[in-house]
């Protein structure tokens, strides 16, 4: 069976992202990364592909070589239970800063403390401590 692995488009922050990414979470590592070179379609140096895992769950991505008139959007949101409340709260505030709050990090109905935010990069991400 095909496995399905969520595929992030950048505008050349995709290596900065990544780097952030990996460094937030325990178990995580860049898998392989190649880079355009002077011959393009990219800009040079940029990531042409990139694997990175964060709990053995794969995610991949690229720096675009085409421009869009489109982003990220919160319609989808990569989701993290989290086992401690001190988790919770260093991932909402690293994850949340010089992005936008959605929902701040407090509890609701549904959960004890749940936070979603978009990061700095426009990835969406809700984080909620595991009851």
């Amino acid at each position: 069976m095909q496995k399905a692995t969520t595929f992030f488009m950048f505008d050349g922050s995709a290596e900065e992202a990544m780097n952030f990414y990996v460094s937030l979470f325990d178990n995580t590592e860049i898998k392989n990364i190649s880079r355009y070179t002077k011959d393009g379609p990219g800009k040079e140096g940029t990531v042409k592909l990139a694997v990175f895992a964060i709990e053995e769950q794969e995610f991949m991505c690229i720096d675009s070589p085409v421009k869009h008139a489109f982003t990220f959007t919160p319609a989808i949101s990569i989701y993290i239970n989290c086992k401690r409340e001190s988790e919770i709260d260093s991932l909402f505030e690293k994850l949340s800063e010089g992005g936008q709050i959605f929902m701040p990090l407090n509890k609701y109905p549904f959960s004890d403390k749940f936070g979603w935010c978009a990061d700095k990069y426009g990835v969406s991400w809700q984080v909620n401590l595991k009851s």
